[in-house]
């Protein structure tokens, strides 16, 4: 059986190295020069700590799809904890914010009781802890150590830094831990060496002839087209467009989002932090991710800063693909006007030392991470998606997070299971065989940041890999 996979972001490029380690013949199409370069992806969301407000059932299956994938792209994961705090004008209860996550914290257990294979976030005990200002202002005398090596550790240099007068207590830290985008990239490239790989090749036609679907695409200049048995759309925000191809009717959302990327002092190592917030007003969650050299991302959810006033758009009864405002497909194309891009950094930057004293000496960068992202359904506040398919023969792999990657894989794989192109024994296969060499990674990683416009530092990991 042949297999398509149109989009080569996180779902489709993940897609291409599961089903081929299964034996299958898969071909991969990707209008860029490189893989996974969507949105910007940072954290895990195990156990979806980030969002006070989805319910118990998303949060659970946000923990166990974050396992799957850390087990699957290991040498991608930043393992450094991530730091909960809820300022004191939010309207957040700091004490149910901890009771859930101590509830994430037994379901984790649950998981490595059914498969051990699953302890991978560390000690379940140590899942989520909670810390009263008396214990944060306990260790602000302590001197910050170049590595962290237990969690009290981890927060000693937050102490000196955060204004505990804005913060409810008690903050918390869980082992939320964070995805290096530009290491998954060289992961990707490297486990896809010798696939039927088509970078820089675009799409122009999709039809489905009886159980074939005949692909038209521009690669090189050349027109060519080719045929196959099955067809995951994982085209990303633009997935609708291929729906338009085939005349299929589905509802969606896409979102432009922006992180942005700052230069502060590089002595201490810091958690990810997240300071809570009502999204879309001027209150929106404060993010601060660290990355080596003293390079930080920032996220927030307002709408000056990671959210745009006019960012959203919907799927109509005349088409399946949502129609974003023309300069974020320019931006997306061709990159963010220059004032633009240091006027929203410069704003993260001050909406962050809010929080953080010192952060207002930190100096903005002229590149965002930024990407649209597609929400399948009618629920803008859907964090964990589900597979859809039309008929035995066509996915759609609209991940919102991306570690919902394995739902979906496994829902694709019971589909060719039914066709008869894979057998019963495959079905949730977990083995992902051996690593790859670091350097490899490094090499590579550095060359896709540095490509990209990012500095080359962001590609490496804070805490180095150790198998």
């Amino acid at each position: 059986m042949k297999i398509a996979i149109i989009g080569g972001g996180v779902a489709g490029a993940s897609s291409a190295i599961y089903l081929r380690s299964l034996g299958l013949d898969v071909t991969l199409f990707e209008k860029r020069s490189f893989l996974i370069g969507g949105p910007p992806a940072c954290h895990l969301h195990a156990g979806g700590n980030l969002y006070p407000d989805i319910d118990d059932e998303q949060r659970k299956r946000l923990l166990k799809e974050s396992i799957e994938f850390l087990r699957f792209y290991p040498q991608a994961i930043e393992k450094r904890p991530t730091l909960l705090a809820v300022p004191t004008h939010i309207p957040i209860d700091a004490n149910e914010l901890e009771n859930r996550a101590q509830l994430l914290a037994k379901h984790y257990k649950s998981l490595i009781e059914q498969d051990s294979a699953n302890q991978v976030l560390g000690d379940p005990e140590h899942y989520a802890l909670s810390f009263s200002k008396k214990q944060i202002e306990e260790l602000r005398d302590l001197p910050a150590p170049k590595v962290p090596k237990n969690h009290v550790e981890w927060l000693i240099a937050f102490s000196k830094e955060a204004d505990l007068t804005r913060l409810k207590f008690p903050v918390l830290l869980v082992q939320e831990y964070g995805i290096n985008i530009f290491r998954l990239s060289a992961i990707a490239h490297l486990r896809l060496q010798g696939s039927k790989l088509h970078l820089c090749t675009r799409v122009t036609n999709v039809r489905q002839i009886g159980e074939k679907f005949h692909i038209t695409y521009k690669k090189d200049g050349k027109e060519k087209e080719e045929s196959f048995d099955f067809l995951i759309n994982a085209a990303g925000f633009e997935s609708g467009a291929i729906d338009d191809m085939l005349g299929f009717k589905f509802k969606r959302f896409v979102e432009f989002k922006a992180a942005y990327i700052a230069k502060w002092h590089g002595e201490h190592l810091y958690p990810e932090m997240i300071f809570h917030g009502v999204r879309g007003t001027e209150h929106g969650m404060a993010q601060f991710t660290p990355y080596p050299g003293g390079y930080y991302q920032m996220h927030g959810m307002r709408k000056d800063i990671t959210l745009f006033e006019d960012g959203v758009a919907a799927s109509t009864s005349e088409s399946s693909q949502p129609k974003l405002p023309k300069k974020f497909i320019e931006w997306i194309e061709r990159g963010w006007p220059k004032d633009v891009a240091m006027q929203r950094t410069t704003r993260a930057i001050e909406y962050l030392s809010r929080y953080l004293h010192d952060f207002k000496n930190a100096k903005p960068t002229p590149t965002p991470l930024f990407g649209a992202q597609q929400i399948p359904g009618e629920d803008i506040t859907l964090r964990a998606a589900e597979v859809s398919f039309e008929g035995d023969r066509y996915a759609r792999c609209e991940i919102v997070k991306v570690s919902s990657i394995f739902s979906m894989l496994d829902a694709i794989t019971r589909k060719l299971i039914k066709l008869k192109a894979l057998n019963k024994e495959q079905q949730g296969k977990r083995d992902f065989g051996t690593l790859l060499d670091e350097k490899a990674i490094d090499s590579l990683a550095c060359e896709i940041a540095q490509r990209r416009g990012y500095p080359k530092e962001m590609a490496k990991l804070l805490i180095p890999y150790v198998s």
